[in-house]
């Protein structure tokens, strides 16, 4: 619990870097950004990067693979085989393979969310 933000995956460096710039415009406070992280999700449009579609779906791409195996972990841990379970009426169940840029702005926004709880869970970091 050192309090030091390090990532292990190339996602988790984006996210890295941003609660950092982030915690700049609030006195070095990466607790309070991950906080608010946390509480209101990409949703809320904290992440400015992750406003639009078209920034999502390009994000979801670059990232897919590790978005993926995020989710197939935490699909498996909770005993469920479909994204339905997680995301409930938010996931388009007319769209199982994340083709569409509907799930794949959810799938962008939880690999971003995710990939910050492991960033600050190894860090020590509550949220």
């Amino acid at each position: 619990m050192s309090n030091e933000l390090t990532a292990e995956t190339k996602l988790e460096d984006v996210v890295v870097q941003w609660l950092r710039k982030e915690a700049e415009e609030r006195d070095g406070d990466v607790q309070s950004v991950a906080a608010d992280l946390a509480r209101d999700g990409c949703v809320s449009g904290i992440v400015d990067t992750l406003v639009y579609y078209e920034d999502t779906v390009l994000f979801y791409g670059t990232h897919k693979a590790e978005i993926n195996r995020m989710l197939a972990e935490l699909l498996s841990c909770a005993g469920e085989s479909c994204p339905a379970a997680l995301f409930a009426e938010k996931w388009d169940s007319e769209d199982p393979l994340a083709l569409d840029q509907q799930n794949q702005n959810l799938l962008a926004w939880f690999g971003f969310e995710e990939a910050a709880r492991r960033v600050c869970n190894r860090a020590g970091i509550e949220l």
